[in-house]
């Protein structure tokens, strides 16, 4: 391994590369684009030995990028916001079909109005697509966790298709010191991607027919359970890699939350601005800890449970950056109450929402978010409604 200082997004198409990807379809999007445009360069100068298939809109480059897997070639793609949302019909379609694609999703707000900057309206708009959905909180992660999206997807037991999600700008655009793997380090960690099925003009078949109503609720039924069952594979691919390679990755991470009475859930980039809060305040007298939601998908049910209902935390404060219009305001708090809702030494859920549209979350903002929690659990009652934190009035 070497330390090198590199932009994220680059180090996000070298973990590709790395990877043996075999097949890229790509559109330029902002944040996004500095990742496809790299592997464009290392396929040019021949680098990496794949196809590059420049396409003329983000729906064609999901198109491509199933294709090509379902011929049995391991395939890459990566966007942003819109251009996610255009994929949106051939997002469920990859999962549906059990191709393995590997997606670099940076994380950036939907318009209107046109917001070029990091929330995760994107990825909460994909949801209940079918995929695997992980996130990365720095640059490190970013690269580690799109190698080992591949193994992950690839799997037999798993064949479905992976999202790594990071934030855009906060993390695509920034220079970070990243330990990056030599090409014999890590030969053989990723197998060759064999599907048990693959489009052969030598031996046609037919994929992704119609479905009719007496076989459709069949398929949805294994397909959640492909998605559920992925999980002790993901588990299984992370002990493989921190014993190879010395990094750890687990589901739900937890930091000085052993002993805390309020702990702040947080997905991405926020994390570690959440931990030096967390530092700077412990100082201070409070008990506060942060835990970190890793896996999205599927969901670390168990995981969470252990870590929040202990009887020590009092309340979780769980940071959205993205709102559900005319509904709980709060995805992913919604899902944490939900998964805790039975219980009995649950903690108190309360949920706030930051940092929509690239909106800067000051160091008050967070030690707000960790106070509105405290007074929640004084009072002995959860707010009915998700509270914005950095709202002007």
């Amino acid at each position: 391994m070497r330390r090198v200082g590199i932009e994220v997004a680059v180090a996000i198409a070298e973990a590709a590369a790395l990877a043996g990807v075999e097949v890229i379809s790509a559109y330029p999007i902002t944040p996004q684009t500095h990742i496809v445009e790299h592997l464009a360069e290392l396929v040019a100068n021949g680098e990496l030995d794949a196809e590059f298939i420049t396409v003329e809109s983000e729906h064609t480059a999901m198109s491509a990028a199933l294709g090509a897997s379902l011929t049995g070639a391991r395939a890459f793609t990566s966007t942003s916001s819109q251009g996610l949302a255009l994929m949106n019909e051939i997002v469920y379609i990859t999962s549906s079909m059990r191709a393995p694609v590997v997606m670099a999703l940076a994380n950036r707000a939907l318009s209107a109005p046109i917001s070029i900057w990091n929330d995760h309206s994107d990825v909460m708009n994909e949801r209940d697509t079918g995929w695997i959905s992980i996130f990365a909180n720095n640059g490190q992660e970013a690269y580690d966790l799109t190698f080992m999206a591949f193994k992950i997807g690839e799997d037999p037991e798993v064949l479905l298709p992976v999202m790594v999600n990071f934030d855009g700008f906060i993390l695509t655009h920034v220079i970070e010191p990243i330990w990056m793997f030599e090409k014999e380090e890590v030969e053989g960690f990723i197998p060759p991607y064999e599907p048990p099925y693959r489009l052969d003009p030598g031996r046609p078949v037919t994929m992704g027919p119609v479905g009719l109503p007496d076989v459709y609720t069949e398929v949805k039924k294994q397909q959640e359970e492909a998605i559920r069952g992925s999980r002790k594979v993901i588990d299984r691919v992370w002990r493989e890699f921190e014993e190879n390679f010395g990094r750890r990755y687990r589901a739900v991470e937890e930091y000085r939350a052993e002993d805390a009475e309020v702990v702040l859930l947080t997905q991405g980039s926020v994390t570690e601005a959440a931990q030096v809060v967390v530092d700077e305040m412990r100082g201070r007298g409070k008990r506060w800890g942060v835990v970190e939601l890793r896996l999205w998908r599927p969901f670390p049910f168990g995981d969470l449970r252990e870590v929040l209902c202990n009887g020590r935390v009092k309340c979780v404060v769980v940071l959205d950056r993205a709102i559900s219009f005319g509904g709980p305001l709060g995805i992913v708090m919604s899902e944490v109450r939900s998964a805790l809702y039975h219980e009995a030494e649950r903690p108190m859920v309360v949920g706030v929402t930051a940092g929509l549209g690239g909106r800067d979350i000051r160091f008050e903002d967070y030690v707000r978010m960790f106070e509105v929690g405290e007074e929640s659990y004084r009072e002995g009652k959860e707010p009915e409604e998700v509270i914005i934190v950095g709202l002007r009035e």
